[in-house]
């Protein structure tokens, strides 16, 4: 036999804390056909920085579909089902640098997953620029060992075969045909080298991660052995491993048999489908009014027909609405008739390789009146790759290399869902049939009406209303994931486990825009001293850090009075330029040169937050230059004068030191004290220590400037105009 590798690389990633499947890297492969061995390379590293420290990394393997993770161990939507992926621990301690390797025998073609991930994320809200976090980065690498001339088992035709030596497993393949109910493998004639006894085992199938369904027979001696698998997976190659058991040196002969049992599917024809698809989507066209096309929900059915055949197909059409969103509308109506002679059979279509990212939900509903025993149920089976063809009262939903998902309704139970989280790339089917307690006979020829309701989307429920659905990619692959917010958890947000209360979410709302009032005594004081573009300044902060955080609530509590985006550039362009004017205003400069630094300045802090909204130097920068400027000018001010600016001891005492202690507590609780959960009150706090900051270090207005008199602005006489000017012209 010729081998050949292969190897298959990508970019690595940089990981993150988690707290969604956002947070999670993953990676995206193709394993070719008649792979024999996979073996993945997987390689993290993190920074030689003081900050960096051993970190444990969390690696997921799945095939067909992104893995459904849990690390939070939050609850899973009701009816959906999950089943716990296939991890691997890495650790990185005193190394920088960790290689592991993953090995699969015999791995199933197709797409495979890796997600990975760093534990919990701690909720600490970082502002960008202060810290420096560790860089922790993650490959993952595949070397696939592929066979160029695996023998083909012909259905029905024995094939002669010899395993060279134990080392030296024989690899075979047989194709699965479409409606295949059954498959014998037989393996007979087994004989020695030496003309012993031999000891073989056979696998039969692929590996495919979290769970492995490999069947595995062991045959000894050269009686004949056999193997019958239910359900094989339709229109694939199903991939046979002969291993001898005996000593190194003896080689193996044996011969291999397989046949499959055909299930006959009764269904309405397919011109008969195309008519009723033409005449629900534009109505009857003119000259067919002679067609004998049945109306939509009049399914023409032949009942010996019915009888004779293993399941009854009804036509279903793929409907794709958008990215990871699909529909499937039934021709004959959303009613399906359910007997219990055969199952019926619907096909759904997820195998285009861009459906697995999102939820497969598949609904039903029991119409009561079409039941005529009273104890009867109808028991569906939802599987990949094949259907089940056996339903019973057990309701095990079993294939030959797959588990299926139970459903079942019955008059006391009339509706039934299912939700499947990131379903696997394939061909899957819905499988339902009538069971009465007391056997088929009981049934008869009575039939059940089933409606049904089938759809894929990218998040269930939308990650309903404490939750963001976000689509994810991963070069050319998308996916979907619930971002939850206000305490909210869980796949599809419906953990309500630390979910805050309405209450909770009413009283941050209010703190969060009830603070930036703390802004009125700061606009008060500069109206007073005269500084009007100070104050228009801090009353356009006021306005639009309330109205910004009445629309950044999580949960309910929210008002958006225009574009999310726009509130929150005004918001933090504000903020950046209330501190710029006010250190401006403390320099003392003249009034021409102090204007055309506020304009310059807020251009330049306009540029840069379009740049980089979040940067710690968007802030610092204006602060550190404006107070290089204010310095300058209190250094000038004193050697102009010879005494220290500003000279009163007061001014300092009751002013400039309390304005410039509660801007230090401001930023210590900015930058070092916020998280996620106490944020509605930290940020609060913020709010007010910078407000009255302002109010404090606001300085005294000009001395030629009298207070506002409102009663001589407001009334209407004659006054004498005083010269402020010293005469200096001589009287000769």
């Amino acid at each position: 036999s010729l081998y050949v590798s292969e190897y298959f690389s990508q970019s690595a990633q940089k990981l993150s804390f988690y707290s969604w499947y956002g947070n999670a890297k993953l990676f995206h492969f193709h394993v070719p056909e008649d792979t024999v061995l996979l073996r993945w390379l997987l390689q993290a590293s993190r920074g030689k920085g003081p900050e960096c420290t051993s970190m444990e990394i969390t690696v997921h393997f799945r095939h067909g579909a992104p893995p459904v993770i849990n690390p939070l161990g939050t609850r899973f939507p009701a009816n959906a089902t999950v089943r716990p992926s296939y991890s691997i621990s890495i650790t990185l301690g005193s190394a920088v640098q960790n290689t592991t390797f993953v090995n699969v025998t015999t791995p199933a073609a197709g797409d495979w997953f890796i997600a990975a991930h760093l534990p919990e994320a701690a909720g600490r809200i970082e502002v960008k620029g202060f810290s420096t976090p560790c860089p922790y980065m993650f490959q993952a690498d595949m070397f696939v060992l592929r066979l160029t001339d695996m023998p083909v088992l012909e259905p029905g035709v024995p094939m002669p075969h010899t395993v060279v030596s134990p080392a030296k497993p024989l690899h075979v393949k047989v194709f699965v045909p479409k409606h295949a109910a059954g498959m014998r493998f037989q393996l007979s004639s087994c004989v020695t080298s030496e003309r012993r006894a031999c000891t073989v085992r056979v696998l039969l199938g692929s590996i495919t991660l979290p769970q492995s369904f490999q069947r595995s027979l062991t045959c000894t001696g050269s009686i004949n052995c056999s193997l019958a698998l239910e359900s094989p997976p339709w229109e694939k190659w199903l991939q046979i491993v002969v291993e001898s058991l005996g000593t190194a040196n003896a080689s193996v002969s044996v011969e291999m048999l397989a046949s499959f049992t055909v299930c006959r599917p009764g269904s309405t024809s397919s011109f008969l489908n195309f008519i009723s698809l033409n005449q629900s989507q534009a109505g009857a066209r003119p000259g067919a009014a002679g067609s004998s096309a049945p109306a939509a929900g009049e399914a023409p059915r032949n009942t010996s027909g019915q009888r004779s055949s293993c399941l009854q197909s009804q036509p279903v059409v793929r409907e794709d609405l958008d990215v990871v969103s699909v529909r499937y509308r039934l021709l004959n109506g959303p009613s399906v008739p359910v007997s219990s002679l055969s199952p019926t059979l619907l096909l759904l279509n997820l195998n285009t390789g861009m459906d697995s990212g999102g939820s497969l939900v598949v609904s039903l509903l029991l119409n009561k009146t079409s039941v005529s025993l009273a104890n009867a149920t109808v028991a569906a089976c939802v599987s990949a790759a094949s259907p089940v063809l056996s339903l019973n009262a057990t309701q095990n939903c079993s294939t030959a290399f797959s588990q299926g998902y139970p459903l079942s309704v019955s008059t006391s139970s009339a509706e039934a869902m299912l939700i499947v989280l990131y379903p696997q790339t394939d061909d899957w089917f819905l499988s339902l049939q009538l069971l009465c307690p007391k056997g088929q006979g009981e049934c008869g020829s009575g039939e059940a009406k089933v409606t049904v309701f089938a759809y894929l989307t990218p998040c269930f429920n939308d990650c309903g209303p404490y939750g963001q659905c976000s689509l994810l990619r991963r070069h050319g692959y998308l996916y979907a994931g619930c971002s939850c917010k206000a305490g909210w958890g869980g796949w599809s947000c419906t953990d309500d486990t630390k979910a805050q209360t309405v209450g909770t979410q009413n009283l941050a709302t209010l703190l969060l825009t009830l603070s930036n009032l703390m802004f009125l005594p700061a606009i008060a004081v500069a109206v007073y001293r005269y500084y009007l573009v100070e104050a228009s300044v801090y009353t356009y902060t006021m306005f639009f850090s309330t109205f910004y955080h009445a629309c950044d609530q999580p949960g309910v509590a929210v008002m958006c009075i225009m574009d999310y985006d726009t509130l929150q550039y005004c918001d933090f362009l504000g903020s950046v330029v209330s501190i710029w004017v006010t250190i401006l205003c403390m320099a003392r400069l003249k009034k021409i040169l102090k204007y055309v630094l506020f304009v310059l300045g807020t251009l330049l802090i306009a540029m840069s937050l379009q740049l980089d909204r979040r940067g710690v130097w968007n802030m610092m920068g204006p602060c550190l230059f404006a107070l290089l400027i204010m310095v300058t000018a209190w250094v000038h001010h004193g050697a102009k004068r010879r005494h220290c600016y500003p000279s009163s001891w007061k001014r300092w005492v009751f002013y400039l030191l309390p304005g410039i202690t509660l801007a230090f507590i401001a930023i210590s609780v900015y930058a070092f004290m916020e998280t996620n959960e106490n944020y509605y009150y930290t940020h609060s706090i913020w709010h007010v220590l910078v407000a009255c900051s302002v109010a404090f270090l606001l300085p005294p207005r000009d001395k030629h400037k009298k207070p506002w008199a409102w009663s001589q602005k407001l009334t209407c006489r004659y006054q004498i105009c005083q010269n402020d000017r010293e005469e200096l012209y001589a009287v000769t």
